[in-house]
This record gives structure tokens, C-alpha cells and sequence, in this order.
């Protein structure tokens, strides 16, 4: 039974697409920087082997001495595994290749399905104060996305505006509709936003149109712009707001930030 002396806990939005190469771990990181800068307190999971989000905030491997591994697998505290990042309010539990096992290693668990949505329940999280916990998925639909997605109060999809893009979105939607049914029935797609737009582009113009016919409301008004400044900032370990935060692409992920915001005040009301 929920104690409702708790504070309120905060929203959690599961970043996924099974597709590689869609976006996903920049409009993690960077949408979780303009929450930020929007005056939100956020937390960055990094769920997917590859440490992409953690690398591109700036933690080196070296410092992932506790990662998102040992927050499933071997209960560790999350004061040792929560890491500060370079920007003030953000803060990430890293990921690094040894996630890359825990999907064998979470078969013969029985609750290996809520390992991470218990992580992040714990009365332990109450002290920090997050607003936002984003959650970046690996990219494909294995047991670490399910783990995400019954944690989540909702799933932020990225759509990459090529050929191809919406291929692929019914199966994630489908896992959604499964989760929903067995496991979180109160998970919402938060929505779908198309990344590396190209407005001079008839093919992104189209990808636009087919997913607005197919999925109306669903697919947020802001798109993110096939950026130069977007691809680089990764490199130096920053978001793009603070690499160059006058670009298209942190103008876009700010406009998205005050989307997901302006939904969230509009729900609570």
C-alpha cells in the first residue's frame, strides 16, 4: 500500500526505439538539459550498454566504478551510483558494456521484469528531489526496455525522418499496448517526436505527414533539425544547449522541453 505521506515522486519518461541511429540518446540527454535549464531538477538512466548517454555528459569509464548494472543485479545504493553531471540539477546513473549481460542474468529472477521500476520507488530517491527521471533504452525491445518501460509513467519515442521510419513503431507500440495490459496499466506514449529533420527535404516532409495521418495528437509539434551542432556536441561532452545554445538544435529541444512541460501542467490540472 502507497504511503500517502510521501512526497509526490517524480515523472519518469522511458526514452526507446528499437531502431539504432534514431535520435534517441541525444533527445535523452538534450531534452533532459533543457528541462533542466526550464528549472527542472533531472535524472539521467542510462539503460543502454553502450554508455552513449553517459559518455555524452561527460563521465568518463574510469568513473562508472557503480553503474545501472549493480542498481538491478546487485541492489546498490543509490548514493553510489548517482553521479553529478557538469551542468547544475542534472545528475545520471551511468551505463557501461556490463549491461550488456543483464538480460541473461535477469531471466532466472523472478521479478526481473520491476528490478528497475522498484530502484527508482525507493524512499531513498525521496531526498533528491528530482522532477524528471529520463530513462535512455537500448535500442531494441529486449528485457532492460521492458524493465523501463514498467517503471515509466510514459515512453518519449523518437523518429528518425527518413525512409523506413515508421516501420518498426508498430512493434514498439505493440510491446507498449503488452506492458500496459500485464504489467503498468496506467503507461502513456508521452509522444513521438521526429528527429533529424530536414525541412528542404521532401522525404522528411512526407515521414511528417505520414506519422501526423497515422498518429495525430501523438506526434509533438516541435522537430528536431538535422543540426551540425547537434552531431558535435556529443564529442565534447555536452548537450547541445550548452555547446551552442543559440543552434536550431537546442532552440528545438528547449520548444520540446516546454511541450512535455505544458503537458505535464495540463494533466495535473
Amino acid at each position: 500500500m502507497s504511503d500517502p505521506t510521501r512526497p509526490k515522486g517524480p515523472k519518469i519518461i522511458a526514452v526507446a526505439n528499437q531502431k539504432g541511429g534514431v535520435g534517441k540518446t541525444t533527445t535523452a540527454i538534450n531534452l533532459a538539459a533543457a528541462l533542466v535549464e526550464a528549472g527542472s531538477r533531472v535524472l539521467v538512466v542510462d539503460l543502454d550498454p553502450q554508455g552513449n548517454a553517459s559518455t555524452g555528459l561527460g563521465i568518463d569509464v574510469e568513473d562508472r566504478v557503480l553503474t545501472t548494472y549493480d542498481l538491478l543485479l546487485d541492489d546498490a545504493e543509490l548514493g553510489d551510483v548517482i553521479l553529478a553531471t557538469e551542468k547544475e540539477g542534472m545528475s545520471i546513473i551511468p551505463a557501461t558494456v556490463d549491461l550488456s549481460s543483464a538480460d541473461i542474468e535477469l531471466i532466472s529472477n523472478e521479478k526481473r521484469s520491476f528490478l528497475l521500476h522498484d530502484a527508482l520507488r525507493q524512499t531513498a530517491m525521496d531526498a533528491y528531489g528530482w522532477d524528471y527521471i529520463l530513462i535512455d533504452c537500448p535500442p531494441s525491445l529486449n528485457l532492460l526496455t521492458v524493465n523501463a518501460m514498467i517503471a515509466a509513467h510514459s515512453v518519449l519515442i523518437p523518429l528518425q525522418s527518413e525512409f523506413f521510419a515508421l516501420e518498426g513503431l508498430s512493434q514498439l507500440m505493440l510491446t507498449v499496448r503488452e506492458v500496459r495490459q500485464t504489467a503498468n496499466p496506467n503507461l502513456r506514449i508521452e509522444g513521438v517526436v521526429l528527429t533529424m529533420y530536414d525541412a528542404r527535404n521532401n522525404l522528411s516532409q512526407q515521414v511528417e505527414q505520414d506519422a501526423r495521418d497515422n498518429l495525430g495528437d501523438l506526434v509533438f509539434e516541435t522537430k528536431i533539425p538535422r543540426n551540425v551542432r547537434v552531431s558535435e556536441a556529443p564529442s565534447y561532452a555536452l548537450p547541445v544547449l550548452d555547446y551552442d545554445p543559440l543552434s536550431k538544435g537546442a532552440e528545438a529541444y528547449r520548444a520540446l522541453a516546454r511541450e512535455v512541460l505544458a503537458k505535464h501542467m495540463k494533466i495535473a490540472a
